[in-house]
């Protein structure tokens, strides 16, 4: 088969044209026209041992998601991130810090 193979390689080339070894390439791509994507969800760490304390919670209704974290930083403050993200404004984000 090798033999066969590389003989057919030799008389195409020395015809001038060059085997095709490629097969083309499809990408299919679903699209779903009615589909409008909702989620929400949320969490919280509060770990007396290490000290670890932390929430998110982060909610979708169709292109637009909202949503906020919070964690207690070394030096004992604790930052909250609100934010919002649309396809119109990008993604915005508000940091607060409290003593």
């Amino acid at each position: 088969l090798q033999v066969v193979t590389l003989l057919s390689f030799l008389v195409a080339t020395a015809r001038g044209g060059y085997p095709s070894l490629a097969y083309p390439v499809t990408h299919y791509v679903p699209e779903y026209p009615d589909a409008y994507p909702q989620y929400s969800f949320g969490y919280s760490v509060q770990d007396a041992l290490t000290g670890d304390s932390k929430t998110q919670h982060e909610t979708r209704e169709g292109g637009v998601v909202k949503g906020s974290y919070s964690l207690v930083e070394p030096d004992g403050t604790i930052r909250t991130v609100e934010y919002t993200a649309d396809p119109v404004h990008g993604f915005n984000a508000v940091v607060h810090r409290q003593p």
